[in-house]
């Protein structure tokens, strides 16, 4: 697992997740105890590219309109998934999330 601390949080995620193309994936982090005042942010980074932020969500589920029917988030007090129904090859990237104010 790789551990990433923010603030008072501990985020743990699996070092690595593997789909095909086309193939839907879940990629899932879990957290410490989180407050509702706190959000969940999802970041992707591409090969030889910064991180961008891709979401952030306080909890509940929300659903991505770009691009459309692709990419949801779901967050509760424990732990986060961010699943890509339909993964294409300019998908492949390390996606990290991360629990904050």
């Amino acid at each position: 697992f790789s551990a990433v601390a923010v603030g008072r949080a501990q985020v743990l995620q699996e070092p690595l997740e593997e789909t095909t193309e086309g193939t839907a994936i879940s990629i899932n982090c879990s957290h410490s105890n989180k407050k509702d005042s706190d959000y969940i942010y999802w970041y992707r980074q591409l090969p030889g590219r910064g991180p961008a932020s891709l979401v952030r969500i306080l909890k509940g589920s929300k659903e991505l309109q770009d691009p459309p029917g692709r990419l949801w988030v779901s967050a509760d007090r424990r732990s986060s998934a961010l699943w890509l129904a339909r993964p294409r090859r300019g998908d492949a990237a390390v996606y990290y999330c991360a629990l904050g104010d």
